[in-house]
């Protein structure tokens, strides 16, 4: 099975499959260019990918991910790339994708993963990765506690039960404390990601804050994301 891509390089040991991972990120750093590098990277290596878009609208994912050098007609008929719509619900829309969410509201979230995503066929363990591009849009629809709650009745132990690794977008500095904190003690991980404006040089930095019963390197790394979205830590 593939190693998470970019995450590998910080973490010593393979992530066990169905592992909760929570990124929080500063709003002005390149935390989205980043998500979209390692799906690809990832469906490069023969993974599957389900990327939950809430930030820009699903084409713009793939228009991304074609930049990347991937066949998106191709993964999306053979599944091994499903893209869904969780933003034109945040523009009072209704969606034209085939796969996309109709209310953001905690409580219909729960009926749909009840009825719909607890119940789909089960993938091989450890083959498909999860990627919530910003779980914060919750908020948005939510008051905190019934969207937290829906994470952690619902969503966290929905991604253990089919073995699925979710990385979970959440922006930093615009939450209640007592969110990150109820959200980190439920994660497998918790990866930060920021922008470094020190030194006259605007610097993507990415550091593993913590990683249950796995060794990693806690120390910050700077990311480049290159134009077709490969990511590389320099040193």
């Amino acid at each position: 099975m593939p190693r998470i891509p970019l995450i590998e390089n910080l973490v010593e040991d393979e992530i066990p499959p169905g592992s909760n991972i929570l990124v929080e990120f500063d709003p002005a750093s390149q935390w989205f260019a980043v998500s979209v590098g390692i799906a690809a990277e990832w469906l490069r290596r023969g993974g599957g990918v389900s990327y939950n878009v809430a930030s820009q609208p699903p084409e713009e994912i793939r228009l991304q991910l074609g930049k990347a050098g991937l066949d998106i007609k191709e993964l999306e008929t053979e599944e091994r790339l499903r893209v869904w719509d969780w933003y034109t619900v945040t523009l009072g829309q209704k969606s034209t994708e085939k796969l996309a969410i109709d209310s953001l509201k905690a409580a219909d979230l729960s009926i749909f993963f009840a009825r719909v995503q607890m119940r789909t066929s089960l993938d091989e363990p450890g083959t498909r990765l999860l990627i919530q591009d910003d779980i914060s849009v919750l908020d948005r629809f939510n008051d905190a506690k019934s969207w937290v709650e829906f994470e952690l009745s619902r969503d966290f132990p929905d991604k253990k039960m089919r073995k699925l690794t979710q990385i979970g977008g959440l922006i930093r500095g615009v939450l209640d404390d007592w969110v990150y904190r109820r959200l980190e003690a439920s994660s497998d991980a918790v990866i930060d990601f920021k922008l470094d404006e020190s030194g006259g040089k605007v610097r993507n930095l990415i550091r593993v804050r913590v990683m249950r019963n796995l060794r990693f390197d806690s120390s910050w790394q700077p990311v480049k994301v290159n134009e077709n979205f490969e990511l590389t830590l320099e040193k």
